[in-house]
């Protein structure tokens, strides 16, 4: 569909200071002023990431509380149970926490809920098993922090719970011995925004600390640290990137044995990006949780021989097979009974619904559908006898907020602006999906159902050289808050006749802009724009900068997002 090109907005100002300080080409400075960095200082920490720009543990409200604790508990022989979430940041955030103290006290276990028989958080079964298996402490991780009626529960049967979390808490907090959460609003910890598996190291940090505990034992899995950053859709700001930065480079040079069984199994011999933690590591670990059983991920990430960790992550890849699989065949169908169903079409949102659909899938399912129809939408299945499913929203409308004004025909809701998950009664599906596309009518403006692409700066091809890309570079890792930059070129022209398509639907493109500067580029699934390209017009194009590497040799590569 056709999409909205808008040239962020910057403080000339602020750039202008930047280049005065920095010396450095006026694109960079105005990257650095959309990130929010205006002092030559606030730069040269930006660029220079360190351990010197973590902070201290202690800093984080029960902090103190929950590692004695866990000495106490250590001390008095008491068997504690570490309780996860099953998809990326609550199977890394177990590992990170189950191996440190694994490593200096025998009697613990982990528990990670099966996705489907006992849903998100802490649960009944988990509970049940903690109670049965005689455990006095549970440190619950990446959930817990609207657990309040289970965690009271564990309480009464002599149980304490110490909750390290980070999602958005209620007014009413779990009666928890020690919760560890950021966001509490009298935290005082600096850096509100880091993922599950960030609190779990900053316990262990903590932990390290105060009873002295090798660092080595406390970033052995760091690594696992930067892919749940990445995987979580955090901010890729302040800590988390230095904690990006830091896990990046042991991925490189000293891998955990889990990081090298998979980048093993997927041939991958580069050096891993964020990117590829994100789109190569967190779905084979997400699809262990979504195909059949969040445990063997863990299991994977704790392994301490190689040939374990190897035959573990290959089951992995395999749910990522069937995931990809079934999402595919999935898709296809939601797509062809939207295309069949004339009466949806005038609609502002999508609903579909079929009892089949593999659970494990649908939120995938969902971003898929926005990807082809740019609105708020709600994929359904059937799981024991609910109608149940995942949502996922556009800029402009609070899926949260949306939900709740439908929550008359629901049974169950949850999440946060842009997914939630919900289920409701079969016989409500149609008055919901009537009122729910009332409701996006009327929250949504029009013009905010066309896709926005935001530009950070415009560039001429002349600025493009090997220098520029190793300052580029530094701005990574890359995610929200700190994407990978999009840049705009005017009156750009095919370059004799040599772009081409490259697998019925790549576009290849060879392009020149006055005074005489060519470049390379790759539009991905961008065939049917090689008539614009052959034109012999002049046209404009939105691309990030690229090194594409082939036989030894590294070049300066476009990857082409948008033309016109």
């Amino acid at each position: 569909m056709q999409k909205k090109w808008s040239l962020k907005q910057t403080d000339a100002a602020i750039v202008g200071d930047l280049q005065n300080e920095l010396k450095i080409h006026p694109a960079f400075c105005t990257l650095l002023e959309q990130r929010g960095i205006e002092t030559y200082e606030e730069a040269k920490n930006f660029f220079r990431t360190s351990e010197v720009h973590l902070h201290d543990p202690f800093l984080m409200k029960g902090m103190e509380k929950a590692v004695t604790r866990i000495h106490d508990a250590i001390a008095n022989k008491e068997r504690i149970l570490f309780y996860g979430d099953y998809d990326v940041d609550g199977t890394t955030a177990v590992a990170v926490a189950y191996s440190f103290f694994k490593a200096i006290y025998p009697d613990i276990e982990y528990y990670i809920p099966h996705r489907f028989t006992e849903g998100y958080g802490v649960s009944q079964k988990g509970i049940d098993y903690a109670v049965s298996n005689h455990f006095s402490l549970i440190v619950t991780l990446d959930c817990g922090i609207k657990s309040t009626a289970l965690i009271k529960q564990a309480k009464e049967k002599q149980i304490d719970t110490i909750v390290c979390d980070h999602h958005m808490p209620d007014e009413e907090l779990p009666e928890a011995f020690a919760i560890l959460n950021p966001k509490q609003t009298d935290c005082t910890y600096p850096y509100k925004e880091l993922c599950g598996c960030g609190v779990a190291y900053k316990l262990i940090t903590g932990y390290a600390g105060r009873y002295q505990v090798n660092l080595e034992n406390v970033n052995m899995h760091l690594d696992l640290v930067a892919t749940a950053i990445a995987a979580d859709i955090v901010p890729i700001t302040g800590e988390n990137r230095t904690l990006c930065v830091l896990g990046l480079e042991k991925a490189n040079h000293n891998p955990s044995i889990s990081l090298k069984a998979l980048r093993y199994i997927n041939a991958l011999e580069k050096e891993f990006t964020i990117s590829d933690l994100v789109f190569i590591i967190a779905p084979r670990v997400n699809a262990a949780g979504r195909m059949d059983d969040a445990r063997k991920a863990v299991d994977m990430f704790i392994a301490d021989d190689m040939d374990k960790a190897k035959e573990l992550a290959a089951i992995l890849h395999e749910d990522n097979n069937d995931r990809r699989d079934v999402d595919r065949t999935t898709t296809a169908e939601a797509l062809e009974m939207l295309d069949a169903n004339q009466a949806d079409h005038a609609n502002r949102s999508t609903v579909v619904y079929q009892p089949h659909w593999h659970k494990g899938v649908v939120g995938i399912v969902a971003s898929r559908l926005i990807d082809h129809y740019y609105r708020p939408t709600v994929v359904l299945t059937m799981s024991e006898g609910k109608v149940t499913g995942s949502a996922r929203s556009i800029k402009g409308f609070n899926l949260f907020d949306g939900l709740n004004q439908c929550s008359e025909y629901l049974d169950n809701w949850g999440g946060h602006y842009f997914a939630a998950g919900l289920t409701m009664k079969e016989e409500n599906l149609p008055y919901f999906k009537s009122k729910f596309d009332e409701v996006v009518t009327r929250m949504v403006p029009a013009e905010m159902f066309q896709p926005v692409i935001e530009i950070d700066a415009e560039l001429n091809f002349q600025d493009i050289n090997d220098s520029f890309l190793s300052i580029l570079k530094q701005f990574s890792p890359h995610g929200p808050e700190n994407m990978k930059p999009v840049f705009l070129s005017r009156g750009v022209k095919d370059y004799n006749s040599m772009s081409t398509i490259v697998k019925d639907k790549h576009l290849r493109l060879v392009v020149c802009q006055k005074p005489g500067r060519t470049l390379n580029g790759i539009g991905f699934n961008m065939a049917e724009k090689l008539e614009v390209v052959r034109s012999k017009s002049q046209f404009d194009i939105l691309y990030h900068i690229d090194e594409n590497e082939w036989n030894g040799n590294k070049n300066i590569q476009l990857r082409i997002i948008d033309i016109r």
